[in-house]
C-alpha cells in the first residue's frame, strides 16, 4: 500500500492545536513517514487545487478561516472528490452557561454550527470514550474514534525537575474559564492555611493579565473596549482563593503581589503562596516542578463530563499526587486510595472528592497528605504508572496511524 497522504489543519498554535493536531501529526510525520506523509498547514487557501494529491483532510474546528458555510461547502466538495474528511473535537459543542464564552456562542449560534460540521464529516475523532458516546447518541454520528490527549515524554517540559522545598505544596495549573471550579476548593484552602501555617504553600500557575474589557454606553448602546485592569481579571479572583483573600500572606508580600509585575520578592518560593505567570504552550507544564500535589476541582456538568482528563495526564507524567473531583472525565483513570469508611485501597492512585462534600473533603484530603508525606510520593508514582504507556504520544500516534490507514481502505 502506498503512503497515506494527510493534510492536517490545527485550529491554533498556542492552545488546543498542540495536543489535537500539531504534536500527533508532527510525531507521525517524523516516526511513521514510511506509512504516512503529513503536511501541517495553519492557513489553508480556498482553492480546489490546493487539495490535489491528499487522501485525507484532518482538521480541528475549521478547514478555512472564515464563515462556517465556507467550511461546509469545502467538506462537501472534498467528499465528492473522494477525499476523506476527519473532524477532531475536544470540548462539548454546547458551551456551559458558566463558561466565559457562553454569550458569544449563544449570540453567534456557534454550537449549532459546530454540530453541523461534525455531522458533515466522514469521521469524527475526540478525546475520551465518554465524549465519543455523547457524540454518537446526541448527533447520531456512527464513525467516532477516540484518540486521547497524549504527552511526548521526551519534551523538556515533561521531564520532571522538581524544586526542593520543606513545604507541602499544592498547585493548580489551567486557564481562564475555571472560576466556578476553583471556588470548590476555597474553604479547603482557608482551612489549611490557618491550621498549617508555615508548613504549606499554594501555587497558582498561568497568571495572565492580558485581555480587554468590553463596556456598553447605556445611553447610546455603543460598545467599546479597553485594556482590562489587573483587579478586573479572573486571575485576580483566582488569587483571592489561593491566598484566602490575602490573609495568608504578609502585608509586604501582598503589596508586592498587587504591583502585578514579574519582579522577584525575597525568598518568594518559601512564601505561603506563589504566583507563577503564564508561559508558552511548549513550556507551561514545567510549572509542575513547583508543587507536590496537583489540585483538580471540577463542577459537575454535562460540559465538564465531556472534557479531556489532561490535568490527570500531565500530573501523572510529572509524578505528582492528585486530589480531584470524583466525576467524569477524571474517573476514566483515577481510583481513590481512600475507601468509604476510611480504609486504604492499595490500587488507588489519587484522592477523590465527592461532589456533595466539597465543603469538607478538599481540606480533609490535603490534611491527610500533609500528615502523611510519604503518601504524596506513592500516589505520584502510581499515577505515573497509570498514564506512562496509555497516554504516551508514541502509543496514541501508533493507533492513529492504523486509523488513517483503515479509512483509506474503505
Amino acid at each position: 500500500m502506498s503512503k497515506v497522504r494527510v493534510l492536517a489543519i490545527p485550529s491554533d498554535s498556542h492552545g488546543v492545536g498542540k495536543y489535537r493536531i500539531i504534536d500527533p501529526f508532527t510525531y507521525i510525520g517524523d516516526n511513521h513517514s514510511d506509512e504516512v506523509h503529513v503536511d501541517l498547514v495553519f492557513d489553508v487557501p480556498n482553492e480546489n487545487k490546493f487539495f490535489d494529491n491528499y487522501d485525507i483532510v484532518y482538521f480541528h474546528s475549521f478547514i478555512h478561516k472564515g464563515e462556517s458555510q465556507l467550511n461546509l461547502d469545502r467538506i462537501n466538495w472534498l467528499k465528492k472528490e473522494g477525499i476523506k474528511v476527519v473532524m477532531d473535537i475536544d470540548d462539548f459543542w454546547r458551551v456551559d452557561h458558566r463558561h466565559p464564552n457562553y454569550e458569544t456562542f449563544k449570540r453567534n449560534g456557534y454550537s449549532k454550527l459546530r454540530a453541523e460540521l461534525l455531522k458533515s464529516a466522514d469521521y469524527v475523532t475526540t478525546t475520551t470514550p465518554i465524549y465519543q458516546k455523547t457524540i454518537k447518541s446526541l448527533l447520531g454520528i456512527k464513525n467516532v474514534s477516540v484518540f486521547p490527549n497524549a504527552v511526548n515524554e521526551k519534551e523538556p517540559q515533561f521531564k520532571p525537575k522538581p524544586k526542593e522545598s520543606d513545604l507541602v505544596r499544592f498547585g493548580w495549573l489551567g486557564g481562564s474559564s475555571h472560576l466556578h471550579d476553583l471556588e470548590l476548593i476555597k474553604s479547603g484552602i482557608s482551612t489549611i492555611t490557618q491550621q498549617y501555617k508555615g508548613k504549606t504553600q499554594f501555587v497558582l500557575c498561568g497568571f495572565d493579565l492580558r485581555g480587554n474589557m468590553k463596556t456598553i454606553n447605556r445611553q447610546t448602546g455603543q460598545m467599546s473596549e479597553r485594556p482590562i485592569k489587573p483587579m478586573e481579571t479572573v486571575w485576580f479572583k483566582y488569587e483571592n482563593i489561593f491566598t484566602n483573600d490575602y490573609r495568608s500572606v504578609s502585608q509586604d508580600y501582598k503589596n508586592h503581589l498587587h504591583t502585578f509585575t514579574q519582579t522577584e520578592f525575597p525568598d518568594e518560593l518559601n512564601q505561603p503562596y506563589v504566583r507563577r505567570w503564564t508561559m508558552d504552550i511548549n513550556k507551561y507544564a514545567s510549572n509542575y516542578n513547583y508543587f507536590d500535589v496537583s489540585l483538580a476541582p471540577l463542577v459537575k456538568s454535562e460540559f465538564n463530563a465531556n472534557k479531556s482528563q489532561l490535568k490527570v495526564i500531565e500530573a501523572g507524567f510529572h509524578k505528582k499526587a492528585i486530589i480531584a473531583t470524583e466525576e467524569d472525565p477524571y474517573l476514566i483513570d483515577l481510583v481513590s486510595s481512600v475507601e468509604r469508611g476510611g480504609g486504604i485501597n492499595p490500587k488507588g492512585n489519587s484522592l477523590l472528592v465527592s461532589t456533595n462534600k466539597n465543603h469538607k473533603q478538599w481540606g480533609k484530603h490535603m490534611k491527610k497528605l500533609i500528615e502523611n508525606p510519604n503518601m504524596i510520593e506513592d500516589l505520584g508514582n502510581k499515577l505515573y504508572e497509570t498514564v506512562k504507556v496509555k497516554y504516551s504520544l508514541a502509543t496514541v500516534s501508533k493507533d492513529r496511524v492504523e486509523f488513517l490507514k483503515s479509512i483509506i481502505k474503505k
